[in-house]
């Protein structure tokens, strides 16, 4: 029998009254002379631009005012929030309780506190277990919310072999019954060593970073750099340190970047570099190790100073007179103002009022079929949980998890660069959005507050949740049959949180789509981390200016996904296409009988082993979660499906040792696991300064379990290879740096449930020459009223709460920055 397993006709059963071509010429006749009809028409000609009456312009509107851009309230499918962030009142009384005598922990405040004390380095809310959780949500009003518990970090530098270690606390609140534990299952490393520790502002406050490292070159740095000639006209100097700043615990070191203390630092290194040694406690110890400028490899500080005194120092060239302008890195405008620029553009307005509900005391959201809860945290921010789309869960957790960025270059600093930025605190690097500019005007902004060492940061706009207008169908189609011609409206939520972690800012966004799909986004701009410039750089970037070099780097960065698809008993299946050559019986002449096309390929991937995947080539095929147990209408197994989006990377640097194994992850394209209480994340604040034995290795996720109907998590990376250019000064473009995935239905439905929205039109041909096309809107048409006015522009810097819940207030615009830029900040005047 022929491929397919078809059979040719019987001769005296095939049609011979017409012959295709014939059919086809009657088609396109009839087409012609339809369309030449229709162009004649009233209706057409009534349909061309013309001016507007100008009485249009001068007619009294007697338009009412818009409603007010409120949301209505939500109804969550439970009356508590189990991933809610700990409130001030419940962090400071965590606090108390670790500080009485009781808990005999010798604890220091933070604002006093030395590298050799012990002290609290973080509290936050831990989340309950998935199986607690799902309990309670199913039934709400009888079964009682998982108990809250806190994790507290402490930094026991007063302990003869210093060490960090996470505890649980709880049951909160504080009680009779409350208790501290080690926080260890999580972990593949306890306790975590004390020069593997997280940020900590003893590091760059400690008074022998300026005595035993900056003060001895302070001569140097004067007369190397000094005054407006050297282009430094504040005769300030910052510096950043580059990580990790370990490998395997036994050392804390970096190097130091020295730059112009200018707008946009970033963008002004100085071709200086300290290599530094901060191990331990005893910070009369800390000293620098090597310096390299211009170049040239000192040993010892007094090495460098001789050849500086003796004139062997091979000098890097000053700034030409005409490059000591230094406001191109700055963000002020420049250039002549573009045609019609001097109009405010457009902006959105939902003239009906807001279609998304919000509980803002649960952060509950919910939207066109879709609600959610939200959750943040210190380590990277905002995450989602418990979304379901039409009463039905599709994900119990979708959560940011590491960023990495791996630089290049031909000095210590950038070729030593390997950031995470979980280490710094994502979370905690959250500032206020700006209204009209990260988010529209009409958007609706939720609070988030986070435990720093500066005190507890409370941002009013951290987090903001709009509806918009994609300005394209989401379906249509033209057609002349009845019900076949129409459109649904491309409307999306979007829920955005913004983190600047020094120079790098992260746009990130979860956009939510009316066929149930969701797209994950994220989005980079600020500042390059950018080299000093000289030939030997060319093979490692792209020259920005004078002196300055935009250096090569990968940008990824990885989510967890805790899909449910219809419940949590899930399967990995891998679907590919490939090219066949088959004949075909209807092909017997003309052509031949051979034809090559393409076939599809599934697989279900059962080994946890051969889960490590990356995206197969050209795109064809890709992965996805299903249901081996539940099925659609059509017999075919209910899914959800990993698609790529923009720029769907994975790291290509493989195998330098800081990054050896603390981001295995960023291997891949994607990854599915077993989903385990023991395994939250793919990464931890630790891994960086850890890469040699990380307390979390992705890879010891994959220990040959079975994933056949299984609680699965998938674990997806984004990300750009970023080859920077001169348009990445001043700052690079979130257009261009972007990066995305889709978690799309797949056979989850039997038809595409988009096509339930009553924001669509339907439309039906003519019955009777020259009549118009007639119309179904479903009811809902457009409303018009004048928008509310937007309110003055303000901006407030973020509130901070001291270790009593008392709010205080920074101390200057400088300690404001400090807290912002981190390891990119330690000032030195000349």
């Amino acid at each position: 029998m022929p491929s397919g397993g078809y059979e040719s006709l019987k001769p005296d059963l095939v049609d011979k009254t017409a012959s295709p071509r014939t059919t086809y010429r009657l088609i396109a006749l009839l087409s012609l002379a339809a369309f030449l009809l229709f162009k004649s028409s009233p209706f057409f000609l009534s349909n061309q631009p013309h001016p507007p009456s100008p009485d249009v312009y001068h007619k009294e509107d007697s338009t009412g005012q818009c409603v007010a851009s409120t949301p209505p309230p939500a109804s969550p499918p439970a009356p508590l929030n189990p991933w809610s962030s700990l409130t001030i009142s419940e962090v400071v009384q965590i606090q108390d309780w670790l500080f009485a005598l009781e808990q005999d922990l010798n604890l220091t405040q933070i604002k006093v506190a030395a590298p050799s004390d012990n002290h609290i380095f973080l509290v936050e809310t831990y989340y309950p277990p998935k199986e607690a959780v799902l309990n309670y949500l199913s039934s709400p009003s009888t079964v009682n919310p998982p108990p809250r518990f806190a994790r507290v970090t402490l930094h026991h530098g007063a302990a003869q072999q210093p060490f960090v270690r996470n505890y649980l606390v709880g049951p909160l609140p504080i009680g009779p019954h409350t208790s501290m534990s080690p926080l260890t299952d999580i972990y593949q490393v306890d306790p975590i060593p004390y020069n593997a520790r997280a940020w900590d502002t003893d590091d760059w406050l400690s008074p022998e970073i300026y005595s035993n490292i900056v003060a001895p070159v302070a001569e140097a740095f004067k007369e190397l750099f000094g005054g407006q000639a050297a282009g430094l006209p504040n005769d300030t100097l910052v510096a950043g340190g580059a990580g990790p700043f370990s490998y395997d615990g036994s050392f804390r070191r970096l190097w130091l970047g020295w730059r112009r203390s200018i707008p946009g630092p970033f963008l002004h290194p100085l071709n200086f570099y300290q290599y530094i040694d901060i191990s331990g406690t005893d910070t009369s110890q800390w000293k620098p190790l090597k310096t390299v400028y211009n170049n040239q490899i000192f040993d010892t500080t007094e090495s460098f100073l001789e050849a500086l005194h003796n004139g062997s120092l091979k000098r890097s060239p000053l700034p030409a007179e005409e490059h000591t302008d230094f406001s191109w890195s700055t963000r002020k405008r420049v250039g002549a103002q573009r045609d019609l620029d001097h109009l405010p553009g457009p902006r959105s307005v939902s003239f009906a009022g807001l279609r998304f509900r919000v509980d803002r005391e649960q952060q509950y959201i919910s939207w066109m079929g879709w609600g959610l809860y939200l959750g943040f945290d210190m380590d990277m921010g905002l995450s989602l949980w418990d979304i379901r789309f039409r009463n039905e869960r599709i994900i119990y957790e979708l959560k940011p998890q590491e960023a990495l960025a791996q630089y290049a270059g031909n000095d210590p600093f950038q070729s030593s660069t390997a950031w995470l930025d979980r280490y710094f605190g994502m979370g905690d690097c959250v500032r206020d959005l700006l209204p009209g500019y990260d988010c529209p005007y009409e958007a609706v902004y939720l609070p988030a507050t986070t435990f720093s060492l500066t005190g507890l940061l409370s941002r009013e706009r951290a987090i903001c949740i709009f509806e918009h207008d994609s300005e394209r169908p989401l379906t249509r189609h033209l057609g002349y049959d009845k019900d076949e011609f129409g459109a649904v409206k491309g409307y999306q939520l979007v829920i955005r949180s913004i983190v600047t972690t020094g120079n790098y800012d992260y746009l990130f966004d979860y956009i939510f789509h009316l066929d149930g799909t969701i797209e994950v986004r994220v989005s980079a701009s600020g500042y390059l981390q950018a080299g000093y410039w000289d030939p030997d750089q060319r093979n490692y970037g792209a020259r920005i200016w004078e002196t300055t070099i935009g250096s090569l780097h990968d940008h990824v960065i990885n989510y967890k996904v805790d899909l449910d698809v219809a419940g949590t008993a899930n399967s990995l299946l891998k679907t590919t296409t490939s090219q066949e050559a088959v004949t075909h019986p209807w092909f017997d002449d003309d052509w031949g009988s051979e034809v090559i096309q393409q076939t599809i390929r599934r697989e279900y991937i059962t080994n946890e082993n051969n889960a490590l995947l990356k995206l197969p080539g050209n795109f064809q095929g890709g992965y996805s979660i299903v249901n081996q147990e539940e099925k659609n209408k059509w017999g075919t197994v209910r899914g959800y499906a990993i698609h790529p989006g923009y720029s769907p990377i994975h790291t290509t640097v493989v195998g330098s040792k800081r990054a050896l194994n603390n981001a295995n992850w960023a291997r891949y394209n994607l990854a599915v696991s077993r989903r385990k209480e023991t395994e939250p994340s793919s990464s931890s604040a630790w891994n960086f300064n850890l890469p040699a034995a990380p307390p979390v290795d992705f890879h010891k996720f994959f220990d040959g379990e079975n994933i056949t109907q299984q609680d699965l998590v998938v674990w997806v990376n984004v990300g750009t290879h970023h080859l920077p250019q001169s348009e990445d000064a001043p700052n690079t473009r979130a257009n261009i740096a972007t990066s995305s995935f889709f978690i799309t239905p797949l056979n989850y439905f039997d038809y595409d449930v988009s096509i339930d929205s009553t924001n669509a039109i339907l439309l039906q041909a003519p019955s009777k020459e020259g009549e118009p096309f007639s119309v179904d809107d479903y009811g809902v048409r457009p409303v018009h009223c004048i928008p509310q006015a937007p309110p003055p522009f303000e901006y407030s810097p973020v509130h901070i709460f001291d270790h009593r819940g008392e709010e205080v207030a920074f101390e200057s615009v400088e300690a404001m920055r400090g807290a912002s830029e981190l390891y990119h900040r330690i000032k030195f005047g000349l």
